[in-house]
């Protein structure tokens, strides 16, 4: 394999999405002073997949060493070592990463280049992606995006239709610029071994550069560096002091396919014959046209086929054709002329087992007698491969179980199977409770496993004519196609759900986890499978909702809820692009001092025939869409703007949605809108929930420390409502904790509450942390936060949130009426 050239041709879409993120991940950690970016910053956090594409390679003191790879990477090199020299890989693979890194090294910028690798006769296409990054500890960490394209071709069909004799398969190397300057040996026959008079091990990976041999003269490398850049054939001779070589040269993209023959010995017909049959490696005879009796095999037959010289003399063709082909090959013998090519069969060894050829023949004279010489491909592994591949593209990696693809072939079946007696065909969408827990809680290996355990349960529960996949992460599909009841149905789904819902032991270890199920049936919850599945996925929703370990069943009112989602949508987009959002401001009342120290800024949506409409409503389905990251920007800008109005003493808070962290940009919008209003660091408060936590911890932590060493402040929302908010404040050292109004309402009628709010107190004195209560309505419960040492308050006793137009009046107006509550 060789790095041939900056990539051409599609990208899977895929694969073009790996490459932008990995790239704009490198842009947005790039230093202003321009140096390399740090490889902390580009290749640590939330990589997810595309880790397992990843080889990290140091380059110190001139040489290239391989730091860690990932899973995908170890199968490419077929080598799972770490901290080895890059030589220290085969060739192939060391030369493209080489070539990569080096481009990217020499520009200080990514460098995306293609290699191309020759196994078992297919031609693979991989994208190498080369990111340069400064490393702490000194020297330069390349972190390189190995993945290979879906387009494959067969080599040796496209150089053994060129050719009878020498065959070369030539790599183009280019430079940085894309130039092609040289070329590698990446695959060769023994043919072009002994014509250019070079052991095997000499030839193969060897550049033309080098020397030492016909092919690197300069005139042929020129006539090869053209024949790359036309894309065209060409045929010519070079000429040696005994020898007279022709060359045939057939462009395969940046793969040369090159043909030697040597035309001298060619001109006496036995010398040729030899060359073409006795010392080929591959597998060839000559029988006869009239009796199929073998005239001749050569040393590479006798071995593959393992019949000695004299037993294959005694045979007929038919001896090695397996019965039930006997009337198909003897037919094809009557029709073929004097050449034939491509014909596909099976054959039999010595020893009864059976292979898949591929045979190539003409007809010649031998011995005086009518015959045909042959040449035997065995294409067995390769069809093997191809079944694998075939497997694989209809089932999971994972599981083995049915992949999506399968699955709605397969419905698609049933459903026209059960059209003509009006049957019913049930769709069961399976979705696992509490997994994330799993793979939060133990990782994700240990997740995997754990779905390999449900695949198994699904397969020993599932069976006939019924079939179950899995469509992605842990949701399953079920499809029952034996005419179902509503009632079978159902049982059929409290079965499964019992059966999913039982303990899996995994390493000592008792996990537990559930499953909810959605159900749609035919006809009357749809005629296709796309109607079918999609009702059913909404069924499911339903029963997560109604706290999941439940099954339900499609109802019509699901599609008309789904409807008004969907027209929510289409709504919001609209409504950003019309500018329908407003901010509204609610204060923050320092206790000690009776005075306003800052708002809280609160989007309002007013739609122009719907009015107001919660934000409770809209914000999840802006968040489920992405909307929320153009919308918080947008957010953040204003508020920062309307706040540099105000008081240089008073704060703007704005909340943060989860969602925005996973853009990975939330640094630098926030540092754009401060720079573009004006408004000092220290004044601006960003709110957050735990939620932020339960994902990509590092990650987001890594993010809220460079917030906060800006000046910015952090704020805990809602704190006291989740299952780990102590520990979030071990992890991060907040300014502020907002103690949920859930407690605060009740705080004159419930102890619990005046407990919880005086622990909560007590703890931000103790850290030193700002605590503020929110949904204060009453003087009562103004009197027991004061009391229990709270330090901040916002709520409707002092004003719900106001349009900015009213802030200055309130500043005022508050003014006089928190001095009256004092």
């Amino acid at each position: 394999m060789i790095a041939a050239k900056k990539p051409s041709g599609k990208l899977s879409t895929e694969m073009f999405n790996d490459i932008s993120i990995l790239q704009r991940k490198w842009q947005a950690a790039l230093r202003p002073d321009g140096r390399l970016p740090g490889y902390e910053d580009v290749m640590l956090g939330s990589l997810g997949r595309l880790a397992d594409h990843i080889v990290l390679l140091k380059h110190n003191n001139e040489t290239l060493e391989v730091s860690r790879t990932g899973r995908y990477v170890q199968k490419w090199l077929e080598d799972e070592r770490w901290d080895i020299p890059l030589t220290a890989l085969s060739p192939d693979c060391a030369t493209a990463l080489g070539e990569a890194a080096a481009n990217a090294l020499e520009k200080s910028r990514p460098h995306l280049s293609v290699a191309h690798c020759v196994r078992d006769g297919l031609v693979r296409t991989y994208d190498i992606l080369a990111l340069p990054t400064s490393s702490r500890w000194g020297g330069t960490l390349i972190g390189t995006y190995v993945n290979e394209r879906s387009a494959q071709y067969n080599l040796l069909d496209a150089i053994f239709s060129q050719t009878d004799e020498g065959v070369l398969a030539l790599a183009t190397l280019r430079d940085a610029s894309g130039e092609p300057f040289d070329f590698q040996i990446v695959h060769h026959n023994q043919g072009a071994s002994r014509l250019l008079k070079l052991p095997t091990t000499g030839l193969l990976w060897r550049r033309l550069s080098a020397g030492g041999n016909l092919l690197c003269l300069p005139e042929v490398i020129g006539r090869l560096l053209d024949i790359v850049r036309d894309g065209h054939g060409d045929q010519f001779e070079v000429d040696s002091d005994d020898r007279n070589l022709k060359l045939g040269v057939t462009a395969f993209g940046d793969i040369l396919s090159l043909t030697v023959t040597d035309v001298t010995a060619l001109r006496q017909r036995e010398a040729s014959f030899r060359l073409l049959f006795d010392n080929n490696p591959m597998p060839m005879w000559v029988f006869d046209a009239e009796t199929t009796d073998f005239l001749s095999v050569n040393d590479a037959a006798v071995q593959h086929y393992g019949y000695s010289r004299e037993t294959f003399l005694r045979m007929k063709l038919q001896e090695i054709w397996p019965h039930d082909e006997w009337v198909t090959h003897s037919q094809a013998l009557q029709q073929i002329g004097d050449a034939y090519s491509s014909r596909y069969w099976r054959h039999l060894k010595a020893d009864g087992s059976e292979i898949q050829v591929l045979t190539y023949g003409r007809r010649v004279a031998f011995g005086g007698r009518d015959g045909y010489l042959v040449a035997i491909v065995d294409i067995t592994e390769r069809r093997r491969a191809e079944a694998r591949i075939a497997h694989m593209a209809h089932h999971d990696g994972l599981t083995n179980l049915p992949n999506r693809e399968l699955f709605r072939e397969r419905l698609k079946q049933a459903l026209e199977q059960a059209q003509p007696g009006n049957k019913r065909v049930a769709v069961l969408c399976v979705d696992l409770d509490l997994f994330k827990n799993v793979n939060d809680s133990f990782g994700h290996p240990m997740g995997d496993r754990l779905l390999k355990m449900v695949a198994d349960r699904l397969r020993s529960e599932v069976r006939g004519n019924n079939l179950a996949a899995r469509l992605g992460g842990d949701e399953f599909a079920v499809i029952l196609a034996s005419d179902v009841s509503p009632n079978e149905a159902s049982d059929h789904a409290a079965r499964l759900i019992k059966m999913l819902s039982a303990t899996y032991g995994i390493d000592s270890m008792e996990i537990v986890i559930g499953a909810s199920i959605g159900i749609a049936l035919s006809p009357g919850d749809g005629m296709t499978s796309e109607e079918l599945l999609r009702n059913a996925d909404m069924a499911l929703y339903r029963a997560k909702e109604d706290g999941g370990g439940v099954h339900r069943f499609f109802e019509r009112e699901m599609d008309l809820q789904a409807q008004k989602r969907r027209d929510m949508e289409l709504d919001l987009r609209r409504a950003f692009a019309n500018g329908e959002f407003e901010l509204h401001y609610q204060p923050l009342v320092d206790i000690a001092s009776d005075r306003i120290s800052g708002f809280e800024a609160l989007l309002r949506w007013c739609h122009p025939e719907k009015g107001m409409i919660s934000p409770a409503e809209f914000v999840p389905v802006a968040e489920d869409i992405g909307l929320i990251v153009a919308l918080g920007e947008w957010v953040l800008r204003e508020a920062c703007t309307e706040a540099v109005k105000w008081p240089a003493d008073i704060k703007i808070a704005v909340n943060l949605s989860p969602v925005q962290f996973r853009s990975r940009n939330l640094v630098q919008m926030v540092i754009s809108a401060l720079a573009q209003s004006g408004l000092s660091p220290t004044r601006l408060e960003l709110e957050i929930t735990e939620s932020i936590f339960l994902a990509e911890t590092e990650a987001n932590l890594a993010i809220l420390h460079q917030l906060r060493e800006l000046g910015i402040s952090i704020s805990m929302d809602d704190f006291g409502t989740g299952y780990s908010s102590l520990s979030y404040l071990r992890s991060f050292p907040f300014d502020k904790i907002k103690i949920d109004r859930s407690f605060v309402k009740d705080l004159g009628e419930r102890p619990d509450c005046v407990a919880i709010v005086r622990a909560i107190s007590g703890l931000g004195r103790s850290l030193n942390i700002t605590t503020t209560a929110e949904g204060v309505e009453t003087m009562d419960q103004l009197d027991w936060l004061r009391a229990e040492g709270c330090n901040q308050v916002q709520g409707y006793l002092f004003s719900a949130a106001r349009p900015a137009a009213e802030i200055e009046q309130l500043l005022f107006r508050f003014g006089r009426r928190a001095s009256q509550a004092a």
